[in-house]
Protein backbone atom coordinates (compact mmCIF):
# COMPACT_ATOMS: atom_id res chain seq x y z
CA UNK A 1 0.00 0.00 0.00
CA UNK A 2 1.49 3.55 -0.79
CA UNK A 3 1.78 5.89 2.09
CA UNK A 4 -0.99 8.48 2.12
CA UNK A 5 1.90 10.88 2.06
CA UNK A 6 4.18 9.79 -0.89
CA UNK A 7 6.85 8.82 1.50
CA UNK A 8 8.19 5.61 2.39
CA UNK A 9 10.22 5.48 5.74
CA UNK A 10 13.21 5.26 3.81
CA UNK A 11 12.18 8.71 1.77
CA UNK A 12 11.23 9.91 5.55
CA UNK A 13 14.70 9.57 6.68
CA UNK A 14 16.72 11.04 3.39
CA UNK A 15 14.37 13.74 2.72
CA UNK A 16 14.15 15.08 6.54
CA UNK A 17 9.99 15.58 6.09
CA UNK A 18 8.03 14.11 8.87
CA UNK A 19 4.74 12.33 7.62
CA UNK A 20 1.42 12.28 9.42
CA UNK A 21 3.12 8.16 10.32
CA UNK A 22 5.79 9.14 11.85
CA UNK A 23 3.83 12.13 13.78
CA UNK A 24 1.58 8.61 15.00
CA UNK A 25 4.22 6.98 16.01
CA UNK A 26 6.06 9.92 18.29
CA UNK A 27 2.53 10.21 19.49
CA UNK A 28 1.33 6.51 20.65
CA UNK A 29 5.04 6.14 21.86
CA UNK A 30 3.72 9.06 24.33
CA UNK A 31 0.50 7.40 24.97
CA UNK A 32 2.84 4.55 26.26
CA UNK A 33 5.15 6.71 28.19
CA UNK A 34 1.94 8.28 29.60
CA UNK A 35 0.50 4.48 31.07
CA UNK A 36 3.83 3.57 32.62
CA UNK A 37 3.99 6.48 34.69
CA UNK A 38 0.43 6.12 35.84
CA UNK A 39 1.10 2.64 36.65
CA UNK A 40 4.26 3.97 38.98
CA UNK A 41 6.82 3.16 36.57
CA UNK A 42 8.44 6.41 35.41
CA UNK A 43 11.67 5.80 33.54
CA UNK A 44 14.59 8.06 34.63
CA UNK A 45 15.48 8.87 30.85
CA UNK A 46 13.98 8.79 27.47
CA UNK A 47 14.58 8.80 23.70
CA UNK A 48 15.57 11.62 22.22
CA UNK A 49 14.01 12.48 18.67
CA UNK A 50 17.34 13.06 17.22
CA UNK A 51 19.17 9.98 19.32
CA UNK A 52 20.70 10.12 22.81
CA UNK A 53 19.08 10.39 25.79
CA UNK A 54 17.02 12.65 27.66
CA UNK A 55 16.79 13.34 31.59
CA UNK A 56 12.79 12.56 32.77
CA UNK A 57 9.77 12.43 33.07
CA UNK A 58 10.71 10.11 36.06
CA UNK A 59 13.55 10.99 38.68
CA UNK A 60 17.14 10.41 38.30
CA UNK A 61 20.40 10.04 39.99
CA UNK A 62 21.60 13.39 40.98
CA UNK A 63 25.01 14.96 42.58
CA UNK A 64 24.83 18.29 44.15
CA UNK A 65 27.85 19.59 45.83
CA UNK A 66 26.76 21.62 48.94
CA UNK A 67 28.53 23.60 50.99
CA UNK A 68 31.55 21.63 50.20
CA UNK A 69 30.20 18.26 50.17
CA UNK A 70 28.76 15.84 47.46
CA UNK A 71 25.26 14.83 48.00
CA UNK A 72 23.48 12.22 46.21
CA UNK A 73 19.72 11.88 45.60
CA UNK A 74 17.15 11.53 42.84
CA UNK A 75 15.02 14.34 41.67
CA UNK A 76 12.99 15.22 38.45
CA UNK A 77 13.80 17.49 35.76
CA UNK A 78 11.57 19.61 36.75
CA UNK A 79 12.69 20.03 40.97
CA UNK A 80 14.07 23.14 41.69
CA UNK A 81 17.43 23.41 43.23
CA UNK A 82 15.72 24.69 46.22
CA UNK A 83 12.85 22.11 46.40
CA UNK A 84 15.51 19.80 45.95
CA UNK A 85 17.79 21.37 48.79
CA UNK A 86 14.99 21.51 51.40
CA UNK A 87 12.81 18.68 50.66
CA UNK A 88 15.55 15.59 49.55
CA UNK A 89 18.82 16.90 50.91
CA UNK A 90 17.54 18.71 54.54
CA UNK A 91 18.84 21.75 54.16
CA UNK A 92 16.50 24.43 55.18
CA UNK A 93 18.96 27.57 55.51
CA UNK A 94 17.22 28.93 51.68
CA UNK A 95 13.45 29.90 52.62
CA UNK A 96 10.54 29.03 50.44
CA UNK A 97 8.38 32.02 49.92
CA UNK A 98 6.97 33.33 47.13
CA UNK A 99 8.45 30.70 44.71
CA UNK A 100 8.59 32.59 41.82
CA UNK A 101 11.86 34.37 41.66
CA UNK A 102 10.43 37.88 43.52
CA UNK A 103 11.34 37.75 47.14
CA UNK A 104 15.05 36.72 47.67
CA UNK A 105 14.46 34.39 50.68
CA UNK A 106 15.98 31.25 49.03
CA UNK A 107 18.90 32.73 48.09
CA UNK A 108 22.03 30.66 47.69
CA UNK A 109 25.38 30.76 45.94
CA UNK A 110 26.11 29.06 43.07
CA UNK A 111 29.94 29.11 41.97
CA UNK A 112 30.17 32.48 43.76
CA UNK A 113 27.31 33.85 42.82
CA UNK A 114 23.90 34.94 44.23
CA UNK A 115 20.82 33.58 42.43
CA UNK A 116 17.22 32.29 43.86
CA UNK A 117 17.20 28.76 44.59
CA UNK A 118 13.61 28.35 43.18
CA UNK A 119 14.32 29.75 39.98
CA UNK A 120 16.92 27.21 39.57
CA UNK A 121 16.63 23.22 38.01
CA UNK A 122 18.64 21.21 40.35
CA UNK A 123 19.99 19.60 37.32
CA UNK A 124 21.20 22.61 36.08
CA UNK A 125 23.12 23.05 39.56
CA UNK A 126 25.15 19.52 39.34
CA UNK A 127 29.38 20.25 39.25
CA UNK A 128 28.86 23.25 40.54
CA UNK A 129 29.47 24.68 44.62
CA UNK A 130 26.17 25.46 45.96
CA UNK A 131 26.48 27.72 49.54
CA UNK A 132 23.62 28.38 51.76
CA UNK A 133 23.60 30.17 54.84
CA UNK A 134 24.10 26.79 56.53
CA UNK A 135 28.30 26.85 54.97
CA UNK A 136 29.78 30.06 55.54
CA UNK A 137 30.80 29.50 59.04
CA UNK A 138 34.23 27.71 60.16
CA UNK A 139 33.05 25.63 62.80
CA UNK A 140 31.47 27.20 65.38
CA UNK A 141 33.37 30.24 64.31
CA UNK A 142 30.61 32.63 62.73
CA UNK A 143 31.34 34.41 59.52
CA UNK A 144 31.51 38.22 59.84
CA UNK A 145 28.67 38.71 57.93
CA UNK A 146 26.41 36.52 60.51
CA UNK A 147 28.35 38.38 63.74
CA UNK A 148 27.44 41.80 61.89
CA UNK A 149 23.72 40.88 61.84
CA UNK A 150 23.56 39.47 65.28
CA UNK A 151 25.55 42.86 66.07
CA UNK A 152 23.04 44.97 64.43
CA UNK A 153 20.25 43.29 65.22
CA UNK A 154 19.52 43.22 61.50
CA UNK A 155 16.18 40.37 61.76
CA UNK A 156 13.18 40.57 63.10
CA UNK A 157 10.90 37.23 62.37
CA UNK A 158 14.69 35.81 60.71
CA UNK A 159 12.85 34.42 57.48
CA UNK A 160 14.29 36.34 55.29
CA UNK A 161 17.69 36.65 56.88
CA UNK A 162 19.54 33.73 55.22
CA UNK A 163 19.03 35.42 51.95
CA UNK A 164 20.19 38.61 52.95
CA UNK A 165 23.51 37.23 54.76
CA UNK A 166 23.90 34.97 51.06
CA UNK A 167 23.35 38.05 49.13
CA UNK A 168 25.65 40.23 51.29
CA UNK A 169 28.49 37.27 51.33
CA UNK A 170 28.52 36.91 48.01
CA UNK A 171 29.20 40.76 47.65
CA UNK A 172 31.79 40.78 49.97
CA UNK A 173 33.21 37.72 48.32
CA UNK A 174 33.73 40.39 44.98
CA UNK A 175 34.10 43.49 46.79
CA UNK A 176 35.38 43.44 49.99
CA UNK A 177 35.30 47.25 50.31
CA UNK A 178 31.57 48.49 49.59
CA UNK A 179 29.44 51.43 49.39
CA UNK A 180 26.50 51.58 50.81
CA UNK A 181 25.37 52.03 47.20
CA UNK A 182 27.36 48.71 46.43
CA UNK A 183 24.88 47.34 49.33
CA UNK A 184 21.71 48.35 48.26
CA UNK A 185 22.19 47.10 45.36
CA UNK A 186 23.29 43.49 46.26
CA UNK A 187 20.49 43.34 48.60
CA UNK A 188 17.75 44.97 46.06
CA UNK A 189 16.86 41.46 45.12
CA UNK A 190 15.96 40.61 48.78
CA UNK A 191 12.45 41.77 50.45
CA UNK A 192 11.78 42.14 54.65
CA UNK A 193 8.69 42.03 54.95
CA UNK A 194 9.42 43.21 58.79
CA UNK A 195 11.36 46.38 57.07
CA UNK A 196 14.78 45.46 58.89
CA UNK A 197 16.48 47.48 55.98
CA UNK A 198 18.32 50.14 57.72
CA UNK A 199 20.43 47.78 60.04
CA UNK A 200 20.75 45.23 57.19
CA UNK A 201 23.20 48.12 55.56
CA UNK A 202 24.36 48.66 58.43
CA UNK A 203 25.21 45.00 58.90
CA UNK A 204 26.73 45.11 55.69
CA UNK A 205 29.18 48.02 56.21
CA UNK A 206 30.03 46.42 59.53
CA UNK A 207 30.84 42.86 57.69
CA UNK A 208 33.43 44.56 55.33
CA UNK A 209 35.21 45.89 57.95
CA UNK A 210 34.92 42.87 60.05
CA UNK A 211 36.59 41.32 57.27
CA UNK A 212 39.57 43.84 56.64
CA UNK A 213 40.60 43.48 59.79
CA UNK A 214 39.13 47.06 61.11
CA UNK A 215 37.30 46.26 64.07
Amino acid sequence: MSDPEGLNEADELSSGSISRRSFLKGVSGGVAAAGLMTAGIAPATVEAAGGGTTLGPGASDLTLIVNGQKRRTKAEPRHTLLQVLRDKLDVTGPKSICDRGSCGGCTVMVDGESVYGCMMLAVDAAGKEITTVEGIAKGDDLDPVQKAFIEHDAQMCGFCTPGFVISVRALLNQNPNPTMDDVKSAVSGNLCRCGTYPRVFEAALTAAKLQRGEV
